[in-house]
């Protein structure tokens, strides 16, 4: 818990009192791998801040499973059209790995923002870090080609390839699973001279 606390003071100064005034609000809780968090067609109006474990956002296209996105250690997970909009998510988000959350509710933020406006502040940068996130994964998919990527992965979230099954990982950068082996396979052969 304070080591979530401590994340939030990344975002503004958090007086004492603010800090004791959230504090309580987090509910700890645990995910088992493959429990959702997340389910489609239902309201989101919780965010929740993982301090150990990932997950991964899906949504079933033609049948099959595809990646949106992957969450990890001290990142915030929520659908945030749902939790804006109050609508249904048209994703889920399940467990890859044994998780540690913690959970805070709508209602309860917003009575905590009232009590302490400078949590606002704080809610508020946390969500455009969120949009930000969403925004550089468009531009991956606008811009770069499979190999470019997976190669911008390796820059700037090697966590991820280290982490992620190949078949997710696969999913997510919009290619088939041998397409990727390949990718992987060429990167790293060693250049002979």
């Amino acid at each position: 818990m304070e080591r979530l606390l401590e994340n939030i003071t990344i975002f503004c100064d958090m007086s004492p009192r603010a800090q004791d005034v959230v504090r309580p609000l987090f509910t700890p809780m645990e995910f088992k791998r493959g429990e959702t968090m997340i389910r489609c067609g239902k309201t989101c109006q919780s965010l929740y801040v993982i301090e150990q474990g990932f997950c991964r956002a899906f949504n079933i296209q033609d049948g099959l499973e595809v990646n949106l996105n992957f969450y990890f250690e001290y990142e915030t997970v929520t659908h945030k059209n749902s939790y804006v909009f109050n609508t249904p998510a048209d994703f889920e988000v399940v467990a890859c790995e044994p998780m540690i959350v913690y959970r805070i509710d709508k209602p309860d933020l917003l009575n905590a923002i009232r009590q302490c406006p400078e949590l606002g502040e704080a809610g508020k940068k946390n969500l455009e870090l969120i949009a930000a996130k969403q925004e550089r994964q468009l531009q991956l998919f606008r811009i770069l080609t499979a190999k470019g990527r997976y190669e911008f992965l390796e820059q700037h979230n090697p966590a991820l390839l280290q982490r992620v099954p190949i078949s997710q990982l696969a999913s997510y950068l919009g290619v088939k699973r041998e397409t990727l082996s390949r990718i992987r396979n060429k990167r790293m052969r060693p250049v002979i001279l």
